[in-house]
């Protein structure tokens, strides 16, 4: 059976011949002309310079032209990605995304509407306090869609209110109605789970689950029906932009749901097969029948390149059950020669970046069509709907070329839209305090900004697991791995609790079990503290503000409105005890009391926004962190200490010799300096203050503070 040669389907048949010589022209003339070049071994690119450096090659600079020149590059490469987006649509039949004329509104003009948006659109990244939410789990404003217009029982439709793993009914018109809610908390922008059509369940038997949470789409082009209409999501987005509250949108490039299936494993799951075992230009390992002739693999990221490879059955024999061949949308996703087809993911080597989530299919990222494709469908998005910005699911696991292109595209394209501050920040997950690590993807991938997991983990680790407060001066320091250094690192998005790692309750309770209740609540305080006060884009899990205190994955996906999960109601939930069936959108719990004044307070200092940070004070055990933030135009000095041990503190922390005189915004403050350069402190057990100094000449007090 697995003889037959793969037949590609008629829907999938692609004008090769003319992409390779129309485009692939007009490829070759750009790049004679354009600071793009191709970089070889032992190569590297350098933003800074107009040519490559002699440095070790990194694993991206042998496969797309990306070495680009900033200062150089602009409206060369906006016209040239405009002309390459025209000749692919118009020679790759199902390429185009849908038409917003075309069942879905377009806001190009109605979402400019309303007095804050010139000032909302001015904001930076790091202005911003986030407030993420799961819209199946937030607010259900219109029961008639909590079944997606799907028929039958749960296996079909995915809706099961009493399961924690199948759509409980929450909506965009519910987000809608919830609005004021999250403004209400402080937060000044909503990040929102994919929207996106998605395939409502998948698995079988106890290892069933549906797609509440959005990550397996089939339909880029359109909001789910779960969740509502696309009319909906413009309304969110108008709402919202009413109130000066920004719009990002959560969206996932590296797979989509799993469609396609592979004949050699229908019972069991697809181990990787390798490059190198199973090369593009041999059918079923290196002593099979020779296919996809000339094809020079995957590191040649040409479109001349990449019409050779015909047939996606190198490694594996990948099919599209019946009935599913138009599952996806735009058209062109349905074709398997778009994926690596490689079998599932171990998340080390290649299959990081080529293998399958968990059967998920896995998008071929390297391939021109799929980079130019994806350009036009988040393009589309930014067009239609005015958004602020995208945070991107699974950001490691594709390819850095990818993102080189991908990301000054939309960047431009959002620009011309009148939104010259849209954010991109990139999920790189990792269980580590590893600066490092995060800010390979800024400097390789190019990324603008990622979620700070280094953050997570060294909060973590200092106010749950009773380690040193160093490890946040560590931390801090390293801020210059990234690229663009400090002003990168002021654009990192900060959080503690997610919808994947479990909230930072549940870590706290897991680290310090039987522990009181007062002291959970003032411990899980003091890490918004540390969120809100620090440097970066802090992200609030919704929930958090009510006290809920789930564990990973699903247990931290709980049900603002009134929920039919037993483990949701049982919850404990800090400072206000069991859960109970309820709504949990009250606003005089000592949570949400806590983490309003903490958002307020950061967005009515530009110091706790955009100021400079430096580090006054740590040590190798539970105790004292300190830092200084600066007003970006006045440099006026805001002092903000920590306390992680169950003990008192009293210490002096070094400050400006400028900074005599403070008010205190939180805690008990001292009113004046105890000496020139010398703020003399007492902070109780698991509490912080926040003491702002008196405005100060600016005769050299700025260098007093180190480097900026």
């Amino acid at each position: 059976m697995f003889d037959t040669p793969w037949t590609q389907p008629r829907h999938a048949e692609l004008p090769r011949k003319n992409l390779s010589g129309t485009i692939g022209r007009v490829i070759e003339r750009h790049r004679k002309g354009s600071p793009w070049r191709t970089i070889g071994a032992g190569m590297t690119c350098d933003d800074d310079l107009s040519r490559a450096k002699k440095t070790p090659a990194p694993r991206h600079c042998n496969r797309l032209h990306c070495c680009d020149n900033d200062k150089k590059k602009g409206g060369r490469e906006m016209r040239f990605n405009t002309l390459m987006a025209a000749l692919i649509l118009a020679t790759v039949p199902g390429l185009a995304v849908a038409s917003p004329s075309n069942s879905s509104p377009n806001t190009a003009t109605s979402h400019l509407a309303g007095p804050n948006l010139a000032a909302l659109r001015d904001r930076a990244p790091e202005d911003e306090v986030v407030y993420f939410l799961l819209p199946d789990r937030f607010a259900n404003g219109d029961s008639a869609n909590d079944r997606g217009g799907v028929a039958g029982d749960r296996m079909l439709n995915g809706f099961d209110p009493s399961d924690s793993g199948f759509y409980h009914g929450g909506d965009l018109k519910g987000a809608i109605g919830r609005l004021d809610y999250i403004q209400s908390l402080g937060a000044t922008a909503i990040w929102i789970a994919p929207i996106f059509r998605n395939k409502p369940v998948q698995g079988s038997g106890a290892h069933a689950s549906a797609a509440y949470h959005g990550y397996w789409i089939t339909d880029f082009t359109h909001v789910d029906p779960h969740l509502g209409t696309d009319q909906d999501f413009a309304a969110l987005v108008q709402a919202a932009h009413a109130r000066g509250m920004k719009v990002i949108l959560d969206v996932v490039i590296n797979h989509t749901a799993d469609v396609i299936q592979y004949r050699e494993c229908p019972r069991h799951p697809c181990l990787y097969r390798s490059r190198a075992d199973f090369p593009y230009q041999r059918r079923g390992g290196v002593d099979g029948t020779p296919i996809n002739t000339g094809f020079e693999g995957d590191a040649v990221g040409s479109i001349a390149n990449f019409a050779r490879l015909t047939r996606p059955d190198y490694a594996y024999t990948p099919y599209v059950p019946a009935g599913e061949e138009h599952e996806k949308a735009p058209e062109w996703l349905n074709d398997p020669i778009y994926y690596h087809n490689r079998g599932d993911t171990t998340f080390s080597g290649e299959s990081a970046t080529m293998g399958d989530f968990g059967g998920l299919d896995d998008l071929f990222t390297e391939n021109p069509r799929v980079i130019q494709g994806f350009i036009d469908i988040y393009g589309a998005w930014i067009d239609r709907y005015g958004i602020d910005g995208y945070r991107i699911d699974t950001a490691r696991h594709v390819d850095p070329a990818f993102w080189n292109a991908f990301v000054p595209a939309i960047l431009a394209r959002a620009k011309a839209d009148g939104i010259p501050n849209f954010h991109i920040f990139g999920e790189v997950n990792i269980d580590r305090m590893d600066p490092g690590y995060l800010a390979r993807y800024t400097q390789v991938d190019r990324l603008p900004a990622v979620l700070d997991f280094a953050f997570r983990r060294a909060v973590i680790d200092t106010v749950a697991d009773g380690k040193g407060t160093e490890e946040l001066a560590e931390l801090f320091a390293d801020d210059a791995l990234y690229r663009g250094g400090e002003k990168t690192a002021h654009q990192l998005t900060t959080f503690i609790s997610n919808h994947d790692n479990g909230r930072f309750a549940s870590l706290v309770l897991k680290a310090l079990p039987g522990i009181a209740g007062d002291e959970l609540m003032r411990r899980v305080i003091l890490a918004h503290a540390m969120l809100l006060t620090l440097r970066g884009v802090p992200a609030i899990y919704y929930g958090d503000e009510q006290g809920f205190s789930g564990g990973e994955d699903r247990a931290g996906r709980e049900d603002m409105f009134v929920s039919g999960v037993a483990s949701y109601n049982e919850e404990h939930l800090i400072g206000s005890g069991v859960s109970g069936p309820g709504e949990h959108f009250g606003t005089d719990g000592p949570m949400f009391r806590a983490i309003a004044e903490l958002a307020r307070l950061r967005t009515s200092q530009a110091a706790l926004t955009r100021g400079r940070q430096i580090t006054r004070a740590s040590q190798d055990q539970p105790g004292i962190f300190a830092v200084s933030r600066f007003d970006p135009d006045s440099d006026r000095e805001i002092v903000i200490a920590f306390n992680t041990s169950t003990a008192p503190i009293h210490r002096n922390v070094q400050v400006n010799v400028g900074s005599r005189d403070f008010t205190a915004l939180h805690g008990a403050c001292p009113a004046k300096a105890t000496a020139p350069g010398s703020l003399t402190i007492d902070l109780p057990p698991l509490g912080y203050m926040v003491c702002a100094a008196a405005p100060a000449a600016r005769n050299g007090s700025r260098s007093a503070a180190g480097p900026a």
